[in-house]
């Protein structure tokens, strides 16, 4: 959990040990700034945040988590130290809070809410593992790829046809905005709407993780796999006009391609896990050449 700039030390300690002895590890920022830099890597359970921020205003803090740094199934709660009015709570709930309240008249109230809203979060969680698809992106999740990737391989068996899986890696390049450091989750987002825009209707395209992406692509020989990894990566790299907060991407690819599934057969995760490991391979050549096929 992260609570940030709890109106000073003294409460923020009681408002740390409420929360802790119903089992939360709490992490305490004093800005809105660390708050936004801290979130995505963090990634709490629940946000606590101080409707009276030092240096930013805390509804457009609440607002540039949503838009850019967290996931709407991540519970926001904004807390203030007065008597909080119709107004207050109606702008908090519209930029994104899940509440708006009062910490100093009832502080039972917040650690209640705390409780409920952090289980909501880990059923939607579980809910979300187990699908096969994210609502959020439209794209296949790691369990709805593995699920496609056994239909297609059984299907390309059959008809003796070649199977291929692109893996795509998204970061920052240094030769533009940014310190080349991970993508924020809006690149993310951005870099999936991108791909989904330009796939083909037979492909499926799905996450792999934080910026790392797959495309299962039937009927796509080893040469057709790496012309598909460097279409997309080009497409990714020059489409825009980016969202504000984007900055320039920089992709790397992997590919692992089968030209006769029937005749080199391959355990469908083979194919997600071989793409994976060519992508990392690709990352770790630095300058070096950014598509590359699998190598056992």
């Amino acid at each position: 959990m992260l609570v940030a700039n709890a109106f000073g030390t003294w409460l923020s300690q009681a408002l740390a040990n409420l929360i802790k002895a119903r089992g939360y590890r709490v992490e305490f920022v004093l800005s809105g700034r660390e708050l936004l830099d801290r979130a995505p890597a963090v990634r709490p359970d629940v946000v606590v945040l101080d409707a009276d921020l030092p240096d930013l205003d805390s509804i457009a803090v609440c607002r540039t988590l949503r838009q850019n740094r967290a996931a709407w199934s991540m519970p926001i709660i904004m807390i203030t130290a007065t008597p909080a009015t119709k107004q207050q709570r109606l702008a908090a709930l519209e930029a994104g809070a899940w509440d708006y309240l009062s910490v100093l008249l009832n502080p039972e109230e917040l650690t209640l809410k705390v409780d409920a809203m952090a289980r909501l979060k880990l059923e939607m969680d579980r809910a979300l593992e187990e699908s096969a698809v994210d609502p959020a992106s439209g794209l296949y999740t790691m369990r709805g790829l593995e699920r496609r990737a056994r239909e297609l391989a059984s299907d390309a068996v059959r008809r003796h046809a070649p199977l291929a899986c692109v893996a795509l890696g998204i970061g920052v390049d240094p030769k533009g905005a940014g310190d080349g450091a991970a993508p924020l989750p809006a690149a993310t987002a951005y870099a999936g709407q991108v791909l989904e825009a330009s796939r083909r209707t037979c492909d499926c395209v799905g996450s792999l993780g934080q910026g790392e992406f797959a495309v299962l692509a039937p009927a796509t020989a080893p040469e057709g796999a790496k012309t598909m990894a460097q279409r997309l990566s080009r497409v990714i790299e020059t489409a825009g006009p980016r969202p504000a907060g984007v900055p320039p991407l920089r992709v790397h690819a992997g590919y692992e391609a089968v030209a006769d599934v029937h005749q080199t057969p391959v355990a469908p995760a083979s194919f997600l896990e071989h793409a994976g490991t060519a992508l990392h391979q690709a990352r770790a050549a630095g300058t070096g050449e950014r598509v590359r096929g699998y190598r056992a």
